[in-house]
């Protein structure tokens, strides 16, 4: 297995470490960093199921705020803290090697302005079909951690009237809704995301608000197709 600097797909002048054939970021984490919006009072974002730090890199280009990422894979660690620091992030990013089981013994609870997850997306059971790679079924599967937990330690998490940013797949979306409500989530904005024009959703972005007040915008289809940057996808398509 070799470890590659590759381009922070294009940001310019963003590096990221990556393994060539068991671990690489995908196009969920630009689409969830770049849904993130910063105001003026926000201090703290923290960044569950964190990988190689994608989300959190590309973050920082938008903000200087104070930023904190959990990955339990320690390979998958290792290489965001390489990439935090070649980017020369590390006063802004700071990495923990935990589960997010365990994410209140360095955090008190309603410590967060932003709460961002990229999860595993697939349940996992004993005749799952599973790739081969250890780091890959982590990485897809619901090993180390679920849904229910991604959202019920988010809002442990995060401040009162905070905002959490998910992306996960399509179908899970009204667990996911359901999940929110039990554990205190409004939602406010809901993207779902397409290949191209004629083809399934496969991909959901929701911000819910902490305690916040009923009312569910979904926003127009995002077709990936139409765009050949992701960046400032948002202040576009709005």
């Amino acid at each position: 297995m070799k470890k590659l600097l590759n381009d922070l797909y294009d940001y310019p002048n963003m590096k990221i470490y990556q393994y060539d054939r068991a671990f690489k970021f995908s196009l969920d984490s630009i689409l969830l960093a770049e849904m993130v919006q910063f105001h003026k009072n926000d201090q703290t974002m923290l960044d569950l199921c964190t990988g190689n730090a994608a989300v959190l890199l590309v973050a920082s280009t938008k903000s200087s705020i104070s930023m904190y990422g959990v990955e339990i894979q320690k390979d998958i660690y290792d290489l965001g803290v390489e990439s935090v620091s070649i980017n020369h992030k590390d006063k802004q990013i700071t990495l923990i090697h935990d589960s997010i089981a365990n994410v209140d013994k360095y955090f008190p609870g309603n410590n967060f302005d932003i709460v961002t997850c990229n999860p595993p997306y697939f349940k996992y059971h004993h005749d799952a079909f599973l790739n081969d790679d250890p780091m890959k079924q982590m990485a897809r599967h619901e090993i180390s951690t679920n849904l229910k937990e991604v959202i019920e330690k988010a809002s442990q998490m995060i401040k009162n009237k905070g905002n959490f940013y998910l992306v996960h797949i399509s179908e899970r979306f009204q667990e996911i809704a359901c999940l929110m409500e039990q554990y205190q989530f409004s939602i406010k904005d809901v993207y779902f995301v397409y290949p191209k024009r004629g083809e399934k959703s496969f991909l959901v972005l929701v911000r819910a608000t902490k305690r916040g007040k009923m009312g569910m915008k979904v926003h127009e289809p995002i077709f990936l197709s139409d765009f050949k940057t992701y960046q400032n996808l948002f202040e576009v398509i709005q």
